[in-house]
């Protein structure tokens, strides 16, 4: 199909100065056992081609999933009419030269998902969800795996042909307990599980074995006191750090966002282009890197969706900000170096800058040291509620589970725990950072941006945090 491809759009290419075509197919797998039920399996497929044309200072896109010359030349002849109309209207492309890249990328595997069998599988997820069933009063539990394979082609003018074949992989468990008026739950990463690779991501997030602790701790959020209100130190798990990265590192540091892209949907940033290189972020202790090549962690590729070679970057480095996550275009149009993050979620939608693998490296600490060096915190896990302002400056994060540190010791367990803050002061009170054996690889499969939206896979690193005088409130 790749070389019919190539074929057909050598023939329908152009005469202007940028042409691609962008070819993607996705297909999907989805089993769910509910309480001890197997639902019906959902399978999906879905195929098409981008067409993207830069001329004469014009951009313009047309998607199609007719795949015969005929469907492709029309896409052209689109895409072709939009470039003109926009030139010179939207944004100053003059300046952008495109990659022409050549290169292959494929997800690590060391299970295939089809070697597994599907009653194998539908017999693991029933054992699981079984395990989570360990009272009466646990009221709602289920088991899941979701598969998803992408096979992606970026073909160009310029000679470029880029193959990459992704492999994703999300393990999910989770049970809801309930006494009375009171409702609690817990689940496995709060679906932050997701990795690339195949069935071996199962054993890896620790599937098999959570079952009867997320159980025995909804359990006990019932019996649970509400989390204390007041300012005190809040020590964070990896599962809560990478919504914690997520919305105030990530958002904002999207390059096309700061240059008022993303107004009026998501709101804009309260970063400027002038803080790049001198902006104090976070304290010393902050590090954070885009790495699109880890193998196994969720948004990794060795190009992303305009051709651009992916490489590791420092975004912020002992707390201050070297450079923003930008695309070849937004990197042309600010003048500020970026990295290769123009990314779409599918056929049908033009890339722009999305964050990709951003990941906060590890520290020196162990968890044993960052607990006793608590006088009086709060020790949560899992993201369960998230809201942040337009500027992706304010936040509040609502956490699964809680537990109190009282002079250097984990005391008892805590319902509702919250936090807020604001980015600047919230980062440069970070106070330790966990050693690599507390750094966590997980994913988001949902994040959200663009007119039209376009949900894409988000891969955070990061290792367990503690963080100084932050405002703590329970009770929601």
């Amino acid at each position: 199909m790749i070389d019919v491809l190539q074929e057909r759009f050598e023939r329908i290419a152009p005469p202007v100065e940028f042409c691609s075509l962008r070819y993607v197919d996705e297909r999907s797998e989805t089993i769910r056992v509910r309480q001890g039920v197997l639902e019906p399996v959902t399978t999906s497929g879905d195929a098409g081609a981008m067409i993207t044309v830069m001329h004469r200072g014009g951009a313009g896109y047309a998607a199609t999933s007719n795949l015969s010359e005929d469907g492709l030349r029309d896409a052209v002849e689109r895409a072709r009419e939009w470039a003109r109309r926009t030139r010179g209207k939207v944004v100053d492309i003059h300046n952008l030269t495109m990659p022409a890249s050549q290169g292959t990328y494929a997800s690590p595997v060391e299970i295939a998902w089809e070697s597994v069998g599907l009653p194998e599988k539908v017999d693991m997820l029933r054992r699981e969800c079984e395990r989570l069933k360990t009272d009466a009063r646990i009221v709602d539990w289920e088991a899941v795996f979701w598969y998803t394979q992408t096979e992606q082609v970026l073909l160009t003018s310029g000679g470029g042909r880029v193959h990459q074949h992704f492999r994703y992989f999300v393990p999910y468990l989770s049970a809801t307990a309930n006494e009375g008026s009171e409702t609690q739950s817990r689940s496995l990463k709060g679906r932050g599980g997701a990795m690339q690779g195949g069935f071996e991501i199962a054993r890896r997030v620790g599937f098999f074995e959570a079952a009867p602790v997320l159980a025995e701790e909804a359990l006990a959020l019932l019996q649970a006191p509400d989390c204390p209100s007041g300012v005190m130190d809040v020590l964070l798990d990896p599962d809560q750090m990478i919504l914690q990265i997520h919305e105030s590192i990530g958002h904002p540091l999207e390059l096309d966002r700061i240059l008022g892209d993303e107004r009026n949907y998501a709101g804009t940033s309260f970063v400027t282009m002038d803080m790049f290189g001198s902006y104090r972020y976070g304290s010393e202790l902050l590090n954070v890197t885009y790495d699109p090549g880890n193998p196994a962690q969720y948004a990794s590729y060795g190009f992303d969706d305009d051709g651009l070679p992916a490489r590791r970057e420092f975004i912020i480095r002992d707390g201050i900000l070297e450079r923003p996550l930008g695309g070849a275009a937004s990197q042309a149009r600010s003048s500020l170096p970026g990295v290769a993050n123009a990314r779409a979620c599918s056929w049908n939608r033009p890339p722009i800058d999305r964050m990709a693998n951003l990941n906060l490296e590890p520290g020196i600490s162990t968890l044993d040291e960052m607990i006793a060096a608590t006088e009086r915190g709060v020790y949560m896990k899992t993201n369960n509620s998230w809201s942040i302002d337009d500027s992706r400056n304010k936040f509040q994060f609502g956490c699964e589970w809680g537990r109190m540190i009282e002079n250097g010791r984990l005391a008892h367990v805590v319902k509702s725990p919250n936090y807020r803050g604001i980015s600047a002061s919230f980062w440069r009170n970070l106070k330790m950072v966990g050693r690599p054996e507390t750094v966590e690889y997980l994913g988001t499969p949902y994040c959200g941006k663009g007119e039209p939206n376009q949900a894409v896979r988000v891969g955070h690193a990061s290792p367990s945090c503690l963080f100084h005088e932050v405002d703590i409130f329970g009770g929601v």
